[in-house]
């Protein structure tokens, strides 16, 4: 399990909300301009992210291996990597907004690399990658019984990552024609070369993030290899060793099994060794037929481990998927959404209501150990994300008897010169956002 402390919030925002109210410190009106001050940061920070899901949509549409729609004219080349990289640019802003975590290509091939619950060997060829990303969220440690043989059970504890997100962008149809010409495997694909592929995932095994990719290969390990040979290596040596001294008499008694006795005739051999070599050669019959059934019987086994390996990846893939491709923006996004403006809801609560000025360093400690004295949890809140959106909320605080023309915008959230936080009293900081919504779209002419 990861020792790393996660930045994301386990609760609903409007349980977030409740909770600042609950605390006793927001009285009178102030309740209710609370309340109205988190509803219209809330609808704008919609607003924001819906913007963000539309250009991603916009520059996903020719990677989508789903897409049902056309377009008017061919993308350049030119084009076409501006679209990828915007792709990727807002795939990345929108999990870390989420508080995902990324995971290193180094610690995704060493997963790939243990063994799972399934003791298969398998590959994942990463060459056939142009862009590669792997999210997560929660790593915990899950109790599990194992059943070995009949009567033995076997308590383990394995790691799962509760929230798993993968990228994957394919090299072009050459590179897998080229391929295929050397390797039949690569003749008949599972995915679309030149795409780009997303998967949403939950409670994945971080020794099973193998079952996640389609370009997985299955193999035997060295321990099925031994089973699967040495029983054949066992059959062919003692027949070997029985056959060289007497391999004339072999050839003759198996003559004489095919009646062919004007070929024995002209043979010039002992028949009372014939006789004494028959019991040899059904021994050595016998022990190749045992030593064979049971090499096959552990290929039997083989491939049973393989079906099961394929039920385990169908499984993975049918109830634990969340979302698949253009879909997983969508749901990103969402997650996203919430996570800023739970984000954004408790730094204003905690500078609006606390009694000493506070600089970043002990907000962020207040917030942390608030959660968990209120909620039982830890986490490393992400204090500068929110602070920064604040403060680049910036509009006009006008009154009814104000020239709005002579007025200057000015922050919702500012720094003394000792980094002390100032913030903006509630009824003024609803200004601001309003303010901000009513700027929101600028048109000549209106």
């Amino acid at each position: 399990m990861s020792t790393i402390r996660e930045s994301f919030i386990p609760f609903r925002r409007t349980d977030i909300i409740n909770l600042c109210l609950e605390d006793g410190k927001l009285q009178g009106k102030d309740v209710k301009l609370f309340q109205e001050f988190c509803e219209i940061l809330t609808a704008f920070f919609h607003f924001r992210f819906h913007s963000t899901l539309e250009t991603i949509k916009d520059n996903y549409t020719v990677f989508n291996p789903n897409s049902d729609v056309k377009t008017l004219q061919e993308t350049s080349l030119e084009e076409y990597e501006v679209m990828e990289n915007e792709v990727i640019k807002g795939f990345r802003y929108i999990l870390e907004r989420a508080n995902y975590i990324q995971l290193s290509d180094d610690i995704v091939q060493k997963s790939l690399q243990e063994k799972s619950l399934i003791n298969l060997k398998t590959d994942v060829d990463f060459d056939d990658f142009d862009e590669f990303y792997c999210y997560y969220r929660g790593d915990i440690d899950e109790h599990i019984t194992i059943k070995k043989f009949k009567f033995f059970k076997q308590e383990r504890i394995i790691d799962i990552l509760e929230r798993v997100v993968l990228l994957i962008k394919f090299k072009g149809q050459g590179y897998f024609q080229a391929k295929a010409k050397k390797n039949k495997q690569y003749q008949d694909l599972n995915f679309t070369p030149g795409k780009m592929y997303l998967y949403f995932y939950k409670n994945i095994p971080k020794l099973d993030l193998d079952l996640l990719f389609p370009n997985i290969k299955t193999s035997m390990t060295w321990k099925d290899k031994l089973l699967f040979g040495v029983p054949a290596i066992g059959a062919a040596i003692p027949l070997i060793l029985r056959a060289i001294p007497n391999i004339l008499l072999i050839i003759v008694a198996i003559l004489l099994l095919l009646k062919a006795d004007y070929v024995v005739q002209s043979i010039e051999v002992d028949k009372e060794k014939i006789r004494d070599i028959m019991p040899i050669l059904v021994a050595t019959l016998s022990l190749t037929m045992t030593l064979g059934g049971f090499a096959f019987k552990q290929y039997t086994k083989y491939k049973s481990k393989e079906i099961k390996f394929q039920k385990e990846v169908s499984d993975t893939l049918f109830f634990k998927n969340l979302a698949n491709n253009a879909s997983v923006f969508q749901a990103l996004v969402d997650i996203a959404e919430e996570e800023e403006c739970k984000e954004i809801i408790l730094v204003y609560y905690h500078i609006l209501t606390s009694q000493e000025k506070l600089t970043s360093e002990m907000l962020d400690q207040k917030i942390e150990k608030w959660m968990t004295e209120k909620l039982g949890i830890y986490i490393d809140f992400d204090i500068h994300g929110p602070l920064n959106n604040l403060e680049k909320l910036r509009g006009k605080i006008v009154y009814e008897d104000n020239n709005e023309d002579q007025i200057k915008e000015v922050s919702l959230l500012s720094y003394d010169q000792k980094g002390n936080i100032n913030i903006l009293s509630l009824e003024q900081s609803k200004m601001i956002l309003d303010y901000v919504w009513d700027n929101a779209f600028q048109y000549h002419g209106c």
